[in-house]
């Protein structure tokens, strides 16, 4: 059941209570999606939804981010993408989110809630919700340094460049050395 957000509930004003959810990866052809929540201990500057800041900006967010908040950091391997699907893999982590937490305030950015109750939604919520900016960003820092990190074993797919995502290049370095033991499987190249 979808469960969408209204905005103006949240925007006017700052609610220290609420949970903020974003996932990063979630369309990457290779490698983990991670999904972040984070619960602000106060209001901060500069905060935007994670695509829109530059890397330089997101890792000096990301350190100020876990100095002021409640977070976790979840991460799905490419395996269990292929296993369980991306959908079960939002939906266990939505759980764990909230178990985790044992509040009743969440937010997570799309429109979907995956079946899971007690979960709001909104779409662009990472544009407009310091809370969702922050786990977006928690979330981007987060995918980009493991695939910086697996670049080291993966060279030829440039991972550090294309963070695993279906660039032409990445494309072409597929279509050139097949896939490796990071590729989701069960992801059709266009």
């Amino acid at each position: 059941m979808k469960s969408l957000f209204d905005a103006k509930e949240l925007s006017n004003e700052f609610d220290i209570n609420l949970i903020g959810i974003d996932e990063a990866g979630r369309g990457a052809l290779a490698g983990p999606m991670m999904m972040a929540a984070c619960k602000l201990h106060k209001e901060l500057k500069g905060l935007c939804d994670s695509k829109k800041l530059s890397e330089k900006r997101r890792e000096e967010l990301y350190e100020i981010i876990i100095k002021n908040s409640s977070y976790l950091i979840l991460a799905f391997s490419n395996e269990q993408i292929d296993t369980l699907g991306l959908s079960t893999c939002l939906k266990t982590g939505l759980k764990l989110i909230k178990k985790h937490f044992r509040t009743q305030n969440f937010l997570y950015d799309g429109n979907s809630d995956f079946g899971v109750s007690g979960i709001k939604t909104q779409i662009k919520a990472d544009a407009t919700i310091q809370q969702v900016s922050a786990a977006s960003i928690l979330a981007k820092v987060s995918k980009d340094r493991a695939m910086n990190f697996l670049a080291q074993n993966f060279p030829c797919y440039e991972f550090e460049k294309n963070k695993a995502y279906g660039t032409k290049a990445h494309k072409e370095l597929i279509a050139k050395f097949g896939i490796c033991k990071l590729h989701r499987k069960s992801f059709k190249l266009s």
